[in-house]
């Protein structure tokens, strides 16, 4: 079966403003390298649909449900732009953009629970794991691999799932939705002390967080995950993997002091895939967080993606 690849024009058009980070060139880069490599023809692609209002509030509050979605579609007509918080803008084809994004991650996995794909990535933006169960935060709107992880298990009724949150921050807004849910197994690791300057202490038992200081290199966090995700996720037994694939770790990054190269992402990416295959029948929905030095986030999606196809 193929790996699935799954994007919308709309994640194109939402736009922060001249000179953030997240901005609609990431997709681009991720686009073109896929095209110079060649690896485009190995994946199958999909038009990410847009997320329904129940699948948003899987994993948000009906409030927050409403209340974003008014404000972002008075913002679609009327043309303005509106800071959300300090980092986060909403313009007008943020609605759209948004909508695309958590359905991308609910359409993988439905593809992937169904057998229509091996594996799926979600080439999408905005990005999703800083979004708590009601607030906008570090450029992201709806959290995008919560509310599939919420499908996958209210849903489409699987008991046990994994989520790997490799992003340089923390994944404050997974874990604010997921901690305590004894079906989901989150672990994670991330510079420490960095936006969102949390995560030292985990919220939950369900929770696996390692925090890391600037400059560590991708040996040592080799040698972590090993000693303290593996275990655990082994234990787990995880029905399905869901991947929060940020990739400002890099030593390229500037939003980040970490030192990963790609060697790390498809050492990672390995390590997710072997334990999917013992006990999540290969099962993988890799959404995409950050990565915000241009040439950097290609080669690491690219490797990411050579390794989920089996390239």
């Amino acid at each position: 079966m193929p790996t699935a690849y799954i994007s919308h024009p709309a994640c194109r058009r939402h736009d922060m403003g001249p000179g953030h980070p997240e901005c609609p060139q990431r997709l681009d880069a991720i686009e073109d390298w896929l095209l110079a490599s060649g690896l485009d023809q190995a994946l199958e692609r999909h038009d990410a649909p847009e997320a329904r209002g129940s699948d948003l509030e899987l994993a948000h509050t009906h409030r927050y449900v409403a209340e974003l979605s008014e404000t972002l579609q008075a913002l679609a007509a009327t043309g303005e732009s509106r800071a959300m918080d300090p980092d986060t803008v909403a313009c007008p084809q943020t609605w759209a953009a948004a909508l695309r994004a958590a359905g991308a991650a609910v359409h993988a996995t439905d593809l992937v629970i169904d057998g229509k794909a091996e594996n799926a990535f979600c080439a999408v933006r905005p990005p999703g794991h800083h979004a708590t169960r009601d607030q906008t935060m570090g450029f992201c709107f709806f959290n995008n691999v919560a509310v599939a992880i919420r499908h996958a298990l209210d849903v489409r009724g699987l008991r046990r799932v994994a989520v790997v949150d490799f992003d340089v921050h923390h994944g404050n807004g997974t874990e604010d939705i997921l901690a305590g849910d004894e079906r989901v197994l989150m672990v994670s690791i991330f510079q420490h002390p960095l936006y969102p300057y949390c995560g030292a202490v985990p919220k939950g038992e369900n929770m696996i967080n390692l925090p890391v200081p600037p400059y560590t290199r991708g040996g040592e966090v080799r040698e972590m995950i090993e000693a303290q995700w593996m275990p655990a996720l082994e234990a787990f037994k995880p029905e399905m993997i869901f991947i929060s694939a940020g990739f400002d770790a890099h030593r390229e990054d500037e939003l980040g002091q970490l030192g990963l190269v790609e060697a790390d992402y498809e050492w990672m990416t390995q390590r997710i895939m072997q334990l999917a295959e013992r006990h999540a029948q290969g099962r993988i929905v890799s959404c995409l967080e950050g990565g915000y030095a241009l040439d950097a986030l290609a080669r690491s999606v690219g490797v990411h993606l050579r390794t989920l196809a089996g390239i």
